[in-house]
């Protein structure tokens, strides 16, 4: 499968020129190029944060002066810098910061951190936080405000469930929104009602979300900066080298800029801005924003919105939700504004993603996509729909035919196969995560992780991809097989075909001279050991732009982060 580079490759030595000297070169390693050829290497030199020279480790000494850093990597793995192609930095940011309910196996164990934090919060201060899956209990059922009532009597309360897409809150924030028996459901949301009655549970579901947002107190500039940040170093540790910040907003994008001034924008960012008029207006007349401060921040995409979330029973579905007959999930946008939007950024020349998770909301980005530039080849518009997670089987080759790319997150894959088809049934889940059937049209799938729904570890989405498999090699075999990655299209997932989707793949995503010095360094061999080593494996070192900015493999003692 991968061919070891036994010369010089690429590099501007072969016609006996003079040599440029390399700032660094690393030397006694396992380089995995995933270039067209899957060659591998020993050595790679680095000049001005480009690749200068991938090789053996005697020709790379012919890069060297007396300025030239030597970095032995000790015989450990190095691949292309990791990304994820789906992510929230804001949100992952502010996850770090407040109430962690993922892994929850109870309402009662959520109660009892939030009693916690209620007796440090002063009445009338909000407590928030994310991660409760209803579907990890024993009980399947939504919570209620009730439950919320008795240990936090004095300060509203609102939890993110583990999609982003419904809200759990307590009746003193239903208060403050003024959301009562009243309350209509607004459109593309849902407010999810006590049996026998029009009282509001605490569960909002979708748009109805907005309700609560629009009364929570804004958090200040500074605080989202100091979230962003802190995410962003927090990423560096995982071996992630660039994120697809999928929905950005104003204040977001403006701190990116902030930060990438100052020095200090690592990860590099690829932005989507988010489904706001203002914020989209005010691009779409400055235009496309490419590979700004030195390739480390490019905005050019806007993020649309079709359909809720599977496991809130949001995602737009052709027919009925199995487990829930009366309902078919929720049009979050109508469809003549998704229209509009899209052909005014393809206009401006942008790229359009577009979140969609169910079979009927895939369908109608798919028809759009159609409508709009049809299936001319001429046309690299690379639209993506974000998760794409339930297809009808009828629309999978539709993706290729069209120059749409399906960008997923294969621990969704994971974390919903315990009962996703319980929501959809038999027959729809042969389209669902379907990343074979995809791939065997001839599509790439750049691989997220939806942070902070799951968690942000790329190692940990490569591992879902390969085995279909929980943390504890459940089930066995993998769920639904057939539908695995091999490592090396996997690890594509998080490298090269990120870099396709972002249009910059001629400048990152694979280990090739004169692209951008990208690399994540890895404590074993992937490629070589059984799919289960990558929930053991560390990120030692991670180089963007040939600057090491986390490295624990040559300075462990300090667990060293430059970027902190």
């Amino acid at each position: 499968m991968f061919k070891m580079i036994s010369l010089l490759i690429f590099g501007v030595a072969a016609s006996g020129c003079a040599k440029e000297n390399a700032d660094r070169i690393f030397i006694n390693t396992s380089i995995y190029t995933l270039n067209s050829a899957n060659e591998t290497a020993t050595s790679v030199a680095v000049k001005n944060g480009r690749i200068l020279f991938i090789g053996d480790e005697e020709k790379s000494y012919e890069y060297l002066n007396e300025n030239t850093e030597i970095l032995d990597l000790k015989g450990n793995t190095l691949i292309p810098g990791l990304t994820d192609a789906h992510a929230h930095i804001g949100g992952t940011g502010k996850f770090l910061q407040t109430l962690n309910f993922h892994g929850t196996a109870s309402s009662s164990e959520i109660t009892s951190m939030v009693r916690t934090a209620a007796n440090r919060t002063p009445p009338g201060e909000w407590i928030e936080g994310r991660g409760w899956d209803q579907n990890d209990w024993q009980v399947k059922k939504f919570p209620t405000s009730g439950l919320l009532d008795k240990v936090a009597p004095k300060n509203p309360v609102a939890f993110s469930r583990v999609d982003g897409h419904a809200y759990w809150v307590n009746q003193v924030a239903l208060d403050l929104a003024g959301i009562t028996s009243e309350t209509p459901d607004p459109d593309g949301g849902r407010i999810v009602r006590l049996p026998g009655s029009n009282k509001p549970s605490g569960i909002l579901i979708d748009n109805a979300m907005l309700l609560i947002d629009d009364i929570k107190p804004e958090p200040s500039y500074e605080l989202k900066k100091r979230r962003i940040s802190q995410a962003l170093s927090y990423s560096l540790k995982l071996g992630l080298t660039t994120i697809h910040d999928a929905g950005s907003d104003s204040d977001e994008v403006e701190i990116y800029k902030e930060l990438a001034s100052e020095g200090k924008l690592n990860p590099r960012v690829y932005v989507m801005l988010d489904d706001d008029e203002k914020l989209k207006e005010k691009y779409f007349k400055a235009g496309p924003q490419i590979g700004l401060f030195d390739n480390h921040l490019t905005i050019r995409t806007i993020k649309l919105y079709a359909d809720g979330a599977l496991g809130s029973r949001g995602a737009l579905l052709l027919k009925p939700y199995s487990d829930d007959p009366e309902n078919s999930g929720l049009s979050v946008t109508p469809v003549s504004e998704l229209r509009k939007s899209f052909i005014e950024g393809i206009k401006r020349g942008f790229q359009v993603a577009t979140h969609a998770i169910g079979d009927s909301g895939n369908r109608m980005i798919l028809d759009i996509v159609e409508e709009v530039v049809g299936s001319d080849p001429q046309n690299d518009h690379r639209s993506r729909i974000e998760h794409a997670q339930i297809l009808s089987l009828s629309d999978i080759q539709r993706f290729n035919r069209l120059g749409v790319i399906p960008s997923m997150q294969p621990t969704h894959c994971t974390s919903d196969m315990y009962w996703a088809e319980d929501r959809i049934g038999s027959e729809r889940i042969k389209g669902a995560y379907a990343w074979r059937k995809l791939l065997d049209t001839g599509v790439v799938i750049p691989g997220g992780s939806d942070s902070p729904v799951e968690s942000i570890n790329p190692l940990w989405g490569i591992y879902a991809a390969v085995t279909r498999q929980d943390h504890q090699r459940y089930p066995e075999g993998g769920w639904q097989p057939g539908e695995r990655m091999t490592m090396e299209e996997a690890v594509k997932m998080f490298s090269a075909w990120p870099a396709y989707a972002s249009f910059d793949e001629n400048i990152k995503g694979t280990i090739e001279v004169g692209k951008l010095a990208d690399f994540t360094i890895l404590s074993n061999d992937i490629f070589k050991e059984d799919p289960s080593v990558l929930l053991e494996t560390k990120v030692l070192m991670t180089v963007v732009g040939g600057e090491i900015l986390y490295d624990i493999l040559l300075k462990p003692d300090d667990l060293y982060l430059a970027a902190e």
